[in-house]
C-alpha cells in the first residue's frame, strides 16, 4: 500500500514540482540574461543546470509514471535505450555543471591577489566551451548504455531491473572495466574541484562574517554584496547536491552487496536520484525571491 502510494503520488508529484521549478528558474535567468547589458556567467550556468534537471526528471520518471498507472510495454527497444542514455548523460552533466558553478562563483568573490581570480571568466560566452566539453565527455562515457539496455518485451537472461519499462543487461567484464574507471575518474575530478571551491568560499564567507561583526561593533552600516549572497546560494545548492549524491551512492552500494531486492530501498534510491533535480530549483526560488518578484509584477 505504501509503495503504491509512493509510485502513484509522490514520484509524479516530484516530477511535476521539479519540472515546473526548473522551468521557472530557467525562464527567470533567461530574462535576466537578455535584459541586462552585462551577461553574468553564473546565470548561464544556472540555465544550463535547470535544463539538465528537466531532462533527468522527464527521462527518469515519465515512462515509469505511465507504467504505474497501468500502461505496460509502451516503449520500444530504441525508446528504452534513448531514455536510459539521456538519464545517465544528464546525471553526469549535473556533476560537471555543479562543479563549474562552484569554481566560477569562487573566482568571482575571490580577492584580486588570489590565484582563484585567474579562473574567473572574462565574459559569459567563455563558459560555452565548457558546456560543449561536458556534453561530449558524458556522451562518450555513457555510450555503453546503448548496447547494454533493452525493454521488457525481450526475453533476455541475466537482466538487471531498472523499473517497469527498461532493463540493464549485465555488461561483459571488458566493457565494465573500460567505462567504470572513466565514470569514477570523472566523479572524483569534478567533485574534488567542487569541494575545493566550496571550502574556499566558506573561508571567504567566514572572513566576511568577521568583518560584519567588527562593523556592527563599530556601529557602522554594512550591506552584504550581491556576490556574497550569490555565493551563499551556491553553497546551499552544493550541500543539497552532496547530500543526495553520496546518500544515493551509499544506498546503491548497499543494494549491490545485498542478496535480495528490497522494493522499499529501491524506491528510496529513486527518491534520492530525483531529489537534487526536484529541490535545487526550490532553493534558488527561495534564495532569490522569485515568487515575491512575480507576485509584485502581477
Amino acid at each position: 500500500m505504501v509503495l503504491k502510494f509512493i509510485k502513484k503520488i509522490i514520484f509524479p508529484s516530484m516530477t511535476v514540482l521539479g519540472t515546473l521549478g526548473n522551468m521557472s528558474v530557467s525562464v527567470n535567468y533567461m530574462f535576466s540574461w537578455w535584459g541586462r547589458p552585462e551577461k553574468k556567467p553564473i546565470h548561464l550556468i544556472l540555465i544550463h543546470l535547470a535544463f539538465i534537471n528537466i531532462i533527468l526528471l522527464l527521462a527518469k520518471r515519465l515512462p515509469k509514471t505511465k507504467a504505474a498507472f497501468g500502461f505496460r510495454n509502451f516503449l520500444g527497444d530504441i525508446d528504452c535505450k534513448i531514455l536510459l542514455y539521456l538519464e545517465r548523460v544528464a546525471r553526469g552533466l549535473s556533476i560537471c555543471s555543479c562543479s563549474l558553478l562552484t569554481v566560477v562563483q569562487a573566482s568571482i568573490i575571490s580577492p584580486r591577489a588570489s590565484g582563484w581570480r585567474r579562473l574567473r571568466p572574462k565574459s559569459a560566452w567563455h563558459i560555452l566551451p565548457f558546456f560543449s566539453f561536458f556534453w561530449i565527455l558524458n556522451s562518450l562515457i555513457c555510450v555503453n548504455l546503448i548496447y547494454s539496455s533493452t525493454n521488457t518485451r525481450l526475453n533476455v537472461s541475466q537482466l538487471r531491473g531498472d523499473g517497469a519499462y527498461c532493463y540493464f543487461m549485465l555488461p561483459s567484464q571488458k566493457i565494465k572495466w573500460i567505462f567504470l574507471p572513466l565514470m569514477v575518474l570523472r566523479d572524483a575530478v569534478f567533485q574534488g574541484a567542487m569541494g575545493g571551491a566550496s571550502g574556499y568560499m566558506v573561508f571567504l564567507l567566514h572572513k566576511h562574517h568577521q568583518h560584519v561583526l567588527y562593523l556592527q561593533n563599530s556601529k557602522l552600516l554594512y550591506r552584504t554584496p550581491p556576490e556574497l549572497r550569490a555565493a551563499q546560494s551556491v553553497l546551499l545548492l552544493m550541500l543539497c547536491f552532496v547530500f543526495f549524491y553520496w546518500t544515493d551512492c551509499a544506498l546503491s552500494l548497499f543494494l549491490s552487496l545485498s542478496l535480495g531486492d528490497s522494493s522499499l530501498m529501491i524506491n528510496i534510491q529513486e527518491f534520492l536520484t530525483l531529489g537534487y533535480a526536484t529541490f535545487s530549483p526550490l532553493v534558488l526560488i527561495h534564495r532569490d525571491g522569485l515568487l515575491t518578484r512575480v507576485w509584485h509584477v502581477q
